[in-house]
């Protein structure tokens, strides 16, 4: 008489349901595509190209947005505790930053075509980052000791604010921007100190570089959020703080990138759409600080969805969700 041979144990398929491991890795490059969009909607008053090319940008990467905020909102909805299980990782809490900074980015968008909604869409956006802000404190102060370190996901957390400044500004509050604008100095300057203090005693493992980039975000904001609000003197200091900070990165490109690709890379993308927006707001694109502006400006034009395209196609068989460690409802 014959054995039988045991059963292969059940194939493990995935839950039905919208949105159940939806990532928030995804809002990063999100995030870069609003940027690069408003750059060429600053491009369009700087040079003169036509409107429809930001106007395309902007459109096309709302319509996305929608789709992937509503996504993400059907996973805590079913299960409340997969926003906490999210905000507990790195990933998670860069990404869920990005996410409320998209909501504030998309007020920027509306601003000229329904003020009334962007203002109100702003304040909404405002504070449901306040309140991510407060998760993101308690999660860092409840989780493991080597957690607690400062990275650069901090600007995103703690002065993503100043985006509020592009909606003030374009919304014709420019007291408001001002005062983003130099209440965001401090908490971005610890920042900065803490993790140039970083890099003298430690190198970053190699697939955390990449998130060094966002250390170009603030600076080139804070140029952006001080032209809009009449601070020029403070605006050419902000660029040149951004410049400096672009070239390092530059200078050390192979360096942030030797993991290769990963989604991380999202960290590259709103950094360098935002410079670009600086220094073409600023100039209004006359003299050389133009010509740098538009450079970078087609520079992030070619790179900006090419990472949003690699990143956004790994969401589709779960891979981005496994490899940044997403919650599941």
């Amino acid at each position: 008489m014959t054995s039988r041979r045991p059963l292969p144990p059940p194939l493990e398929l995935p839950k039905p349901g919208f949105g159940r491991r939806t990532p928030p890795a995804l809002f990063q490059p999100i995030m870069g595509l609003f940027g690069l969009g408003l750059g060429w909607r600053a491009a369009a008053g700087a040079f003169g190209v036509t409107p429809a090319i930001g106007d395309l940008i902007l459109g096309a990467t709302s319509i996305l947005f929608l789709f992937t905020f509503a996504a993400y909102l059907a996973k805590p909805l079913r299960r409340p505790a997969t926003f906490m299980e999210d905000l507990r990782v790195l990933p998670g809490r860069a990404g869920l930053s990005a996410a409320s900074l998209c909501l504030m980015l998309f007020a920027v968008v509306l601003a000229p075509y329904a003020s009334g909604l962007a203002t109100s869409l702003a304040l909404l956006a405002f504070a449901v980052h306040v309140g991510l802000v407060v998760a993101i404190t308690l999660a860092i102060l409840r989780g493991p000791e080597e957690g607690r370190v400062v990275t650069p996901v901090f600007h995103l957390s703690y002065v993503g604010f100043i985006i509020g400044g592009l909606a003030a500004n374009a919304l014709g509050y420019p007291e408001i921007a001002r005062w983003l604008l130099w209440s965001m100095l401090l908490p971005a300057g610890l920042i900065w100190g803490a993790s140039a203090r970083q890099l003298l005693t430690r190198v970053p493992p190699a697939p955390l570089r990449p998130l060094l980039a966002i250390h170009l975000a603030p600076a080139s904001l804070f140029a952006t959020v001080a032209a809009g609000a009449g601070l020029q003197a403070p605006a050419y200091a902000f660029s040149a703080l951004a410049a400096a900070i672009l070239i390092a990165l530059v200078v050390s490109a192979r360096w942030l990138v030797t993991a290769g690709f990963s989604p991380l890379w999202g960290a590259f993308t709103f950094p360098l759409a935002a410079f670009g927006t600086a220094l073409v707001t600023l100039s209004q694109g006359q003299g050389a600080m133009g010509v740098i502006g538009g450079i970078t400006l087609v520079a992030a034009t070619l790179i900006v969805p090419w990472v949003a395209y690699r990143v956004v196609k790994l969401w589709p068989g779960g891979k981005l969700a496994a490899k940044t460690n997403a919650a599941e409802a």
